[in-house]
């Protein structure tokens, strides 16, 4: 079987909102959030409101990070989301509260069905539970749950769902070892020498 990319259709996806609309995030998220030149959070937090998207409080948002639509984005409350980090959020993105996402990391909420000729276009949500940390450059694909307190670490992927409390490298991302649950000096500790290979914000 050949791929055809001349047969691909995917008119049955509905990104929402008028295309107005559409158009006038794609210009925001250009000009403020994309942009180094707007590092006022704030601002970054209210647009996205206005947009559709669910914003708790005390959210840090760096610049150079790109959102494809806020109406299809919830973020908890005291969520770090790191330079250059890309939520290709075709489906909906769900992130929990204490979360950190850090530099150059990728939700991506899309795929194509490779089996298929016409190449079809594949959409999963995203979910990220409480406290997860999705290292440097880590990638979380289509359909993946990032349970409590899971970590994801530097350029991992996941393509499977990471359990609560554990500790996950490669790719595809295997759990390595477990994220302590006790707490030190009220922060959550790590086990072993993977911590090193983390790098937040």
């Amino acid at each position: 079987m050949k791929t055809e990319l001349d047969q691909y259709n995917n008119d049955w996806y509905k990104p929402g909102k008028t295309v107005a609309h559409r158009l006038l995030w794609y210009c925001i998220n250009a000009l403020v959030f994309e942009s180094k030149l707007f590092p006022v959070n704030q601002l970054k937090t209210s647009l996205l409101r206005l947009f559709g998207a669910k914003v708790g409080v005390g959210v840090v948002i760096k610049p150079a990070v790109s959102i494809k639509y806020p109406w299809r984005l919830s973020i908890g409350k005291h969520v770090w989301i790191g330079e250059n980090t890309w939520i290709d959020n075709l489906a909906h993105v769900q992130i929990g509260d204490h979360v950190c996402i850090s530099q150059g990391a990728m939700l991506l909420t899309g795929s194509h069905n490779y089996k298929e000729r016409a190449f079809d276009l594949i959409v999963k949500d995203i979910v990220l539970e409480e406290g997860v940390w999705i290292g440097a450059r880590a990638v979380v694909c289509p359909g993946v749950k990032c349970r409590s307190h899971s970590v994801l670490s530097v350029s991992s992927v996941a393509t499977a769902e990471l359990s609560a409390y554990e500790i996950y490298q490669g790719n595809p991302a295997i759990s390595k070892r477990k994220r302590s649950k006790q707490a030190g000096n009220g922060i959550l500790s790590f086990e072993g020498e993977i911590a090193e290979a983390l790098s937040i914000r």
